[in-house]
């Protein structure tokens, strides 16, 4: 007898309520998923064969136009910055990284002397400098996030 009511039980199970709730999921992330916009700036970095493992969390941007732009450990978006506060920021920033360094991602059509500029104001201030670059190989560009490869300088 309890054996026919286990399998009246299985029989008149529905699987409704469970792709009810599955199709709302999918319709929440679908929904949900839109309303990322990327914050991140088109960067178009130089490619090099040779990598490092440091990963700064603080990292200054200069796009093709030559603004510079620095963003800080954990910020959502990089804050743009004028030429001569530049070195401010970078001596304020710096110390929040556990490595005590800064990425610097430069696009690839900044005349080399400002990329140079940059470095040499985190090299005054004893800041340890990483240059950003992709690897080589790589045909897509890449806009700044962290999960581009820098190489030390």
């Amino acid at each position: 007898m309890a054996l026919k009511r286990q399998q009246d039980m299985l029989a008149t199970f529905s699987m409704a309520s469970m792709t009810d709730v599955v199709f709302l999921l999918l319709v929440f992330f679908m929904v949900t998923s839109s309303f990322v916009f990327p914050t991140a700036l088109e960067i178009d970095l130089p490619q090099s064969t040779q990598q490092t493992a440091l990963k700064p969390s603080v990292r200054v941007f200069i796009d093709a136009d030559g603004t510079y732009f620095v963003a800080p450990q954990d910020a959502d978006a990089p804050v743009a910055v004028a030429k001569d506060s530049l070195a401010v920021f970078i001596g304020s920033l710096a110390p929040a990284d556990s490595l005590g360094a800064v990425a610097v991602y430069a696009d690839a059509a900044v005349p080399y002397g400002k990329v140079v500029e940059v470095l040499n104001t985190g090299a005054e201030a004893g800041i340890k400098m990483v240059l950003a670059t992709k690897p080589s190989g790589s045909e897509q560009t890449t806009s700044g996030s962290t999960d581009d490869n820098p190489s030390q300088q």
